[in-house]
């Protein structure tokens, strides 16, 4: 079972520097992952998901975008007040990260071993034989066929389903508290896929690893995760556990984007968008992020951002017409 809150972030304010001026592309948000669990954070691209990920690791390009406010609570440690020096102590070590494109996350001029093995002797300590044979429990661990091979394999010599368990390998060679998976499928064709995140439940229960999982895939939410965080215009407009956000969503966001995913259990039919698109970051901050995008819109919602209401423990929304329901 998950225990206490591993990552608290509270009213994190992320902007981005540009020729249009400053804008905010997360806007006060705040979650929290525990022990044991799965949170998984989804909404549209461009939703600010990403650049969450980016921000709690430090890690968010600069000198287009900053950190502006708000806490990073990891294990006690408030990470957005913390020197550069004294985050080389947790990322790699206490928190990771897997990035959507496993390419552009391995160096194409060294063989994997070199890269596994960085992460070994960097964080744990390894060299020569040690490093080698962790190097290689951590490939079988994560089922990938011939370990031998892959470690003397460059990047360019593996398909995109071994390049992103080589990826999670690096990742997980740490052994970290908590693994942030930043869209880890995209480039998985749906057989990978599903192995993949069969795969990462399968960790998680072995090691207890806390989970961030990033993606606007609803299948594979419901696949890995525990609860869900929906994300909409650099705020966050729902949060409940995996079960309630498919059977009973609250916030007029999460029912649109569940009903534009096509049901395989249906004769086939016309899809239902979402219509309009998601506001720019530059665009001003008032009220509702989704309201000119809602048919339950009203004039308050377009000039006030709700408060959150809460439908039983656990639950909470930011909506006025579910307020005055």
């Amino acid at each position: 079972m998950p225990g206490g809150p591993l990552l608290e972030v509270e009213d994190l304010v992320v902007e981005v520097i540009g020729e249009r001026g400053v804008g905010r592309a997360v806007d006060g948000i705040g979650f929290a992952v525990r022990r044991g669990e799965t949170l998984g954070l989804i909404g549209e691209s461009g939703s600010g998901k990403s650049l969450t990920c980016l921000a709690v690791m430090r890690l968010n390009p600069a000198p287009g975008t900053r950190i502006a406010g708000g806490m990073i609570r990891f294990d006690g440690e408030d990470l957005a007040r913390l020197d550069e020096q004294a985050m080389r102590a947790y990322r790699g070590r206490r928190i990771a990260m897997v990035l959507q494109d496993p390419m552009a996350a391995l160096n194409p001029v060294f063989p994997v071993r070199d890269q596994i093995g960085e992460v070994l002797a960097l964080h744990r300590g390894l060299r020569g034989a040690a490093q080698e044979r962790i190097a290689l429990e951590l490939l079988h661990h994560l089922r990938v066929p011939d370990p031998p091979r892959v470690l003397r394999s460059y990047p360019h010599q593996l398909s995109g389903g071994m390049r992103q368990r080589v990826v999670s390998a690096i990742a997980l060679a740490g052994e970290p508290d908590l693994l942030i998976a930043d869209e880890p499928t995209t480039a998985l064709d749906v057989t990978v896929q599903a192995a993949y995140l069969q795969l990462l439940r399968h960790l998680q229960r072995e090691s207890g690893l806390a989970v961030l999982f990033v993606t606007h895939d609803l299948g594979a939410i419901a696949r890995v995760c525990d609860r869900v965080a929906v994300m909409y215009g650099g705020r966050i407009v729902e949060v409940t556990d995996v079960v309630t956000v498919f059977r009973a969503p609250q916030h007029p966001y999460t029912q649109a984007l569940l009903r534009s995913l096509p049901d395989v259990d249906r004769k086939p039919q016309r899809l239902d968008p979402i219509p309009g698109q998601p506001p720019s970051v530059f665009a001003p901050k008032a009220g509702c992020p989704f309201a000119p995008r809602c048919a339950e819109a009203t004039a308050r919602c377009t000039s006030e951002m709700p408060p959150e209401t809460y439908f039983g423990e656990g639950h909470s929304v930011r909506c006025w017409a579910r307020r005055s329901a």
